[in-house]
């Protein structure tokens, strides 16, 4: 939007050329003129009087000799208006916000810059990443991981002659990940399905590789991968390929969730399953109040703790924005997925979604 100084220097540039019976100048002139009850700047009234005042004048002069009736010569520049407004960059300007723009937190940023910032804030918070996970939840993301891992209870059944094909995105530090290799192993004897570690955070995958180090089980194991990719793209997974696709406490980072869902739908296997673990919305609103009280403190204990104010914000604002049960569940639905549902944990603070690609 454009300034009340630069429209009345637009007008007066107008006022010197000639004009008359060009209906498209004057329907442009009118659309000059409109913008001064919606400039930004410090407009007065003096200077949206002087564009007034100036258009008026233009508007006079171009009407003078026109040897048309006035009836018509307002319906065509009518027409003109139709035209000029199609093609206006005002008006393609006011739709841009919605395709150019996104949150990133309480703040609204490009999409093009979205990924850099979130890439900043788990680079910062990668080595402490499960302090973090502990200091915004208590410590009780790990019951919520190990429920998470029971109730998929995923892995190649003793019966079945193919190994199950895996895959976790934005799953840098690994931990389900291995939870979930763990599981098939110690429950269904299962040593042979494969997983796929995606992050598009380098900094997230070392931590796992780190952590497959320590537990020395799964470091430079053949059926383990860590990839570097965009969630919502998964350039490098070949369409219809993996069995189970989770993603835990990372979707609500994505800059496009639902393209990220659609995605996570084409490398799905018919019959795939999406799984997912997120915070969400508290239905209790007693343990919404005592939640959104320490959310408050949150940033101040991650400043104490980790030396990261901002990080932590980010991070709570994310949690906050992050769309509630039913609205996510119809995103997977939208998204192709069938059978769709979610199980609340802990009065809502976060939950399990899933659906199934038919």
């Amino acid at each position: 939007m454009e300034t009340s100084f630069r429209i009345w220097q637009k007008l007066k540039k107008w006022k010197k050329k000639d004009h008359t019976r060009n209906y498209k100048d004057i329907c442009h002139l009118h659309s000059l003129y409109s913008c001064c009850y919606n400039c930004k700047g410090n407009s007065t009234d003096r200077s949206k009087k002087d564009i007034m005042l100036i258009s008026s004048r233009i508007v006079r002069s171009s009407l003078v000799n026109v040897p048309l009736r006035l009836s018509r010569f307002f319906t065509q520049a009518h027409r003109a208006c139709k035209e000029e407004e199609v093609n206006s960059p005002l008006s393609s300007t006011a739709e841009q916000p919605e395709q150019k723009y996104t949150h990133f937190g309480s703040k609204t940023v490009l999409k093009s810059t979205k990924q850099k910032l979130v890439g900043d804030v788990f680079s910062s918070v990668a080595n402490r990443y499960d302090l973090m996970n502990d200091v915004m939840s208590l410590g009780i993301h790990r019951l919520w991981k190990d429920h998470f891992i029971n109730k998929l209870d995923a892995g190649k059944r003793p019966n079945s002659t193919t190994p199950l094909n895996f895959i976790d995105v934005a799953g840098g530090s690994g931990d389900i990940a291995f939870g979930l290799l763990d599981h098939a192993e110690s429950k269904f004897g299962d040593t042979e399905s494969t997983m796929d570690i995606v992050d598009i955070n380098p900094d997230m995958l070392k931590e796992g590789e780190k952590r497959a180090m320590e537990q020395g089980k799964y470091f430079k194991d053949p059926r383990v991968r860590f990839l570097v990719s965009n969630g919502e793209k998964l350039e490098e997974i070949d369409s219809d390929s993996k069995d189970i696709y989770t993603v835990s406490f990372g979707i609500r980072n994505f800059t496009d969730i639902q393209k990220g869902l659609n995605t996570a739908y084409r490398v799905l296997k018919p019959g795939g399953i999406f799984y997912c673990l997120e915070f969400s919305k508290i239905e209790n609103p007693l343990m919404d109040f005592a939640y959104q009280q320490w959310a408050k403190v949150l940033p101040v204990m991650g400043s104490m703790i980790a030396n990261d104010y901002d990080s932590y914000q980010y991070l709570v604002e994310s949690i906050e924005r992050f769309p509630d049960q039913e609205t996510f569940k119809s995103m997977i639905e939208k998204a192709g997925f069938k059978s769709a549902g979610y199980e609340s944990l802990t009065f809502g603070i976060c939950a399990i979604h899933w659906g199934i690609k038919v």
